[in-house]
């Protein structure tokens, strides 16, 4: 456990600057922060020239649910994980699900107390095959994470993070080392759209991504199609064409349905045919693996195998009906498929 009045700790990545000024290195922002300051994430804060992380071991949420849930489809499918997240976000989406976790201070939250030892601990007693950090973004509590994710490795057990890529290179490097699975949330395919609606850049979104899949650690990605704002289908197409030509034809992507929220309750439901119509796109553009979630019962939540168009994992919005996937490899035809199965 850890002591509420114990001293928070040391953050990661930053530097010492004139005065008592220090500069944050974890995400792009690269926040300049004075003596007294928290940085843009809400969670790093400035005591006299030395930069701390706030959240670490106070998570605000801890449950279970299934990796499906994530959405990660390739990765050990059908297992139960323990979640996990911390206060706020280095975003501020218009349209997060989970603004009231996002969007708020680590005062402003309830908190429990785990030391990293416990919250692993806490998945052996469940008997979870995997930890994944959730619900906001991880890059916030990297340290919590990391700490976390070395104890899981040394215990067998298996660590991913949803995340929305915005984070730098040296802290993504050390992190990936320590990871199993990597979800990233491609918000929308251009600089526009980041700015208006998400706060941020895309481009080092796009060299997360890049750099998750040149480590060799499991990737999957989402795009949350919103109506009027990400569903041009030449985004849609310039972002897949984009996908396969730098990760591959094997990724997974995931077009899922926007429900009006937070800031953007104003808008309407995605409609099933805009999403179908992405599906389609990302098949004349050589994707393998696309699926579409948030509609409950639609036959692209399931797992079809590419060499033989059967369907190998049967899904039922995060309930796995039917698994023909066996050592890896399609029970039908006998082809490797993409992903980690066991």
């Amino acid at each position: 456990m850890i002591d509420s009045n114990s001293p928070p700790k040391e953050a990661l990545f930053y530097k010492k600057m004139d005065g008592q000024d220090v500069q944050c290195l974890l995400c792009p922002r690269e926040c300049i922060i004075s003596d007294g300051k928290r940085g843009f994430c809400r969670n790093r804060e400035n005591r006299g020239g030395t930069l701390y992380t706030l959240v670490y071991g106070r998570p605000s949420v801890v449950d279970i649910g299934p990796i499906e849930k994530a959405p990660l489809y390739h990765f050990i499918p059908g297992h139960f994980r323990l979640c996990l997240t911390c206060a706020s976000c280095n975003l501020r989406c218009k349209h997060c699900q989970n603004w009231h976790l996002s969007q708020k201070a680590f005062e402003e939250l309830n908190h429990y107390s785990y030391a990293p030892s416990e919250i692993v601990q806490e998945a052996k007693n469940h008997q979870l095959f995997s930890i994944s950090f959730t619900y906001t973004e991880p890059t916030v509590y990297y340290e919590y994470l990391y700490d976390i994710s070395m104890i899981a490795r040394e215990n067998g057990i298996k660590t991913s993070i949803v995340s929305n890529g915005y984070i730098n290179q040296e802290p993504l490097l050390k992190l990936l080392k320590v990871l199993d699975a990597v979800k990233i949330d491609l918000k929308g395919f251009s600089e526009k759209f980041y700015k208006e609606v998400c706060s941020a850049t895309l481009k080092p979104v796009l060299e997360s991504l890049l750099t998750v899949k040149k480590q060799n650690v499991w990737l999957e990605i989402v795009n949350l199609v919103i109506p009027t704002l990400n569903d041009d289908p030449k985004m849609i197409d310039e972002m897949c064409r984009w996908t396969k030509e730098n990760l591959g034809q094997d990724t997974p992507l995931h077009f899922t349905r926007f429900s009006p929220n937070y800031k953007l309750s104003h808008l309407s439901l995605t409609p099933v045919s805009t999403l179908e119509s992405a599906y389609e796109i990302a098949k004349k553009n050589g994707l393998m693996y696309v699926y579409i979630g948030n509609v409950s019962g639609h036959v692209h939540n399931s797992t079809f195998c590419p060499f033989c168009n059967r369907k190998v994992i049967h899904r039922t919005n995060f309930d796995i009906l039917e698994m023909n996937v066996v050592n890896g490899r399609c029970k039908f035809c006998g082809s490797l498929l993409p992903g980690k199965w066991g």
